[in-house]
C-alpha cells in the first residue's frame, strides 16, 4: 500500500460517523447515569453577559492552540509550509487525534500528512517525534513549577478521596514513564539516530515489509540528515520552539478555566488547582481506548472539577460544552479540510 493511499483508508468519512455516535452515547448515558442519581437541573446556571464574553474567551484560547502549532511545525520546517499549508497539517492532524483513541493519538498519521506537503517521510518522522518530545517536556516542567503552588493530595477531589493514594502512585509512575519516553525520544533523534534507524530497519524485515526494504533506506537516510540538521539550530531556536509550545499547551489548559469562570466565581488559587488536576486528566487520557477520550473526557471534568461546581448534572453539562469547544470542532473542520486536501 502507497502512503498516499494510508490516509485515506484510516481517515475514511464513515470513521467520522461512527466517532460521533460513539461520542454522543456515551454523553447521553453519562447524563442517564446521573440523572438516576439526582434530578436533572440548570438553575445553577446564571447567564450574564460575563458568561458570553468568557465563553468567547475559551474559543479564543483554542484558535491560540491552533496557532502556537501552526507557528511550531512552520519554524520546524524552516518555513518550507506556507501559513495556508501549516493550517492544513495541523487541522488534519487534529481531526486524525479525534478519531484515534488517546494511547494512539494524530501522530502516527502526521508523518504522512507531512509527506503530502512533500517533506521526506524520513525527515517528517523526526518532526513529529520532535514536536512529542516538546509536548512531554512542557508536561515534564509544569507538574513541578504548578506544585509549588498547589499541594499534591489536592490533585483528587473530595469524591475522589477513596483512590487518592494509588492515583498518586499511578500518576507518579505515568509521569517518570512520560520522563523516560522523552529522554529516549531526544537522545534517537539528537545523539543516535542510528538507534532510530536500526529499529526502522528491523521494521522492515518484517515478511510484508521486505519488498520495500529500499524505502526504508530511503526513510533511514531522511532521519540522518533531519538529525544532522536539527543539531544545527542554536539554543534560541530550541527555546523559541519549546516557548511556543508553552503558549500551545497553556491556551489548551485554559479553555476549561475561562469556560467555568463563565459560571462560577473561583480565585487565583482554585485556578492553578484546576490546571493541576487538567495535568493529572491528561495523563489518564493518553491511555483512554475510546476515540478522542469520548466519554473518559467527560468522567474526568464531572469528578475532578466536581470541587468547583453545583451539582453533577451541571458538571456534567458544562463537561459537555467543553468538548463542544475543544473537540468537536476538529470533527467538523477536518471533515471539510481532508477531503479538499486529498484531492489536492
Amino acid at each position: 500500500m502507497s502512503e498516499n493511499n494510508q490516509i485515506p483508508k484510516l481517515l475514511k468519512g464513515n470513521r467520522v460517523i461512527i466517532v460521533v455516535v460513539i461520542c454522543l452515547a456515551l454523553t447521553f448515558f453519562l447524563f442517564w447515569n446521573e440523572s438516576c442519581k439526582s434530578p436533572i437541573s440548570f438553575s445553577a446556571i446564571h447567564w450574564s453577559g460575563s458568561s458570553i464574553l468568557f465563553l468567547l474567551l475559551a474559543l479564543l484560547m483554542m484558535a491560540f492552540r491552533d496557532l502556537a502549532y501552526m507557528s511550531r511545525i512552520r519554524l520546524l520546517t524552516n518555513r518550507m509550509l506556507s501559513w495556508r499549508q501549516s493550517f492544513n497539517v495541523i487541522m488534519i492532524w487534529e481531526f486524525a487525534s479525534a478519531l484515534s483513541p488517546g494511547v494512539v493519538g494524530g501522530s502516527a498519521v502526521a508523518m504522512f500528512i507531512l509527506r503530502g506537503e512533500k517533506i521526506p517521510l524520513g525527515k517528517a518522522t523526526a518532526l513529529v517525534i520532535v514536536t512529542a518530545i516538546m509536548d512531554n517536556l512542557f508536561y515534564i516542567v509544569a507538574i513541578p513549577v504548578l506544585f509549588l503552588f498547589i499541594s499534591v493530595s489536592q490533585l483528587f477531589p473530595e469524591d475522589l478521596k477513596w483512590i487518592e493514594q494509588g492515583g498518586l502512585t499511578l500518576f507518579w509512575i505515568g509521569y517518570g514513564i512520560v520522563l523516560a519516553i522523552t529522554g529516549l525520544l531526544f537522545l534517537s533523534v539528537f545523539y543516535y539516530p542510528k538507534a532510530l534507524t536500526s529499529l526502522i530497519r528491523l521494521i522492515f524485515t518484517l515478511p510484508f515489509l521486505k519488498k520495500r526494504k529500499e524505502k526504508g533506506e530511503k526513510i533511514n537516510g531522511d532521519i540522518y540528515l533531519a538529525s544532522e540538521e536539527l543539531k544545527t539550530h542554536n539554543f534560541l531556536f530550541w527555546l523559541r520552539i519549546f516557548g511556543i509550545t508553552v503558549w500551545s499547551w497553556t491556551s489548551r489548559y485554559l479553555v476549561i478555566n475561562f469556560m467555568l469562570m463563565a459560571f462560577i466565581s473561583a480565585g487565583l488559587g482554585d485556578h492553578l488547582l484546576i490546571l493541576g488536576r487538567q495535568l493529572v486528566m491528561w495523563l489518564v487520557m493518553l491511555v483512554t481506548p475510546t476515540p478522542g477520550g469520548s466519554g473518559m473526557a467527560e468522567y474526568l471534568f464531572e469528578h475532578f472539577l466536581s470541587d468547583f461546581i453545583a451539582n453533577g448534572t451541571l458538571a456534567l453539562s458544562l463537561a459537555f460544552l467543553w468538548r463542544m469547544i475543544s473537540y468537536y470542532p476538529y470533527l467538523i473542520i477536518g471533515s471539510v479540510v481532508y477531503p479538499r486536501w486529498i484531492r489536492r
